[in-house]
């Protein structure tokens, strides 16, 4: 008898401690952390989303497709059913012996040539391969000068004002000391289109 009041007694304090844990973290916790975001860090809670003319553009965190020359191009991505899907955020795992990277390597290379045939310098690894998200908004330093003949070029630019723009839009390492310095892409594409030239 005495075991069975006891059983009792552990079963009903530990339904109450799920009942208490299931109230603090699946309702009261969320709500704090959702409120502590949405006060004092609305834009990035929102997914950093660049908004004009109520038009939604694109985020700040996510990258973009551009195929286009008098775009700046970012680094490729596999996520299915299509580029740069966030919600299947992925890399291709293949291996730099794998005949299928190698194969979609040359594909870019002969596109990014096709499109700047004079342009002779060495191509930026970042601009031949995936990275690991699949949806990595910037791109070295090093692909996006890589890239300024061609924009100008297509955009009929001088190469000295897309240099100054590029300047002006690199982010630099994060805290003054992580990673390295780098071009959020659409940023750049989004003020280059907005230029009057």
């Amino acid at each position: 008898m005495g075991d069975k009041a006891s059983i009792l007694r552990q079963l009903r304090i530990s339904l109450k401690c799920l009942v208490a844990f299931t109230l603090i973290t699946g309702i009261v916790y969320p709500l704090i952390v959702t409120g502590v975001a949405q006060i004092g860090f609305k834009y990035q809670a929102n997914g950093s989303l660049i908004i004009e003319d109520g038009k939604k553009l694109g985020s700040e965190l996510i990258g973009q497709p551009f195929s286009d020359p008098k775009y700046f191009w970012g680094r490729l991505s596999v996520t299915t059913p299509y580029p740069y899907n966030a919600s299947a955020s992925t890399g291709s795992n293949y291996g730099p012996l794998n005949p299928e990277l190698e194969e979609e390597v040359q594909v870019r290379i002969k596109a990014l040539k096709a499109v700047d045939p004079d342009n002779i310098k060495p191509i930026p690894v970042d601009l031949v391969t995936h990275s690991a998200s699949g949806l990595d908004p910037h791109i070295s330093i090093a692909s996006a000068t890589y890239q300024v003949h061609r924009v100008a070029l297509y955009r009929g630019m001088s190469e000295e004002k897309v240099y100054a723009l590029l300047a002006r839009y690199t982010e630099g390492r994060q805290f003054g000391f992580l990673g390295e310095p780098r071009v959020n892409v659409l940023m750049l594409n989004l003020v280059l289109d907005q230029l009057l030239y």
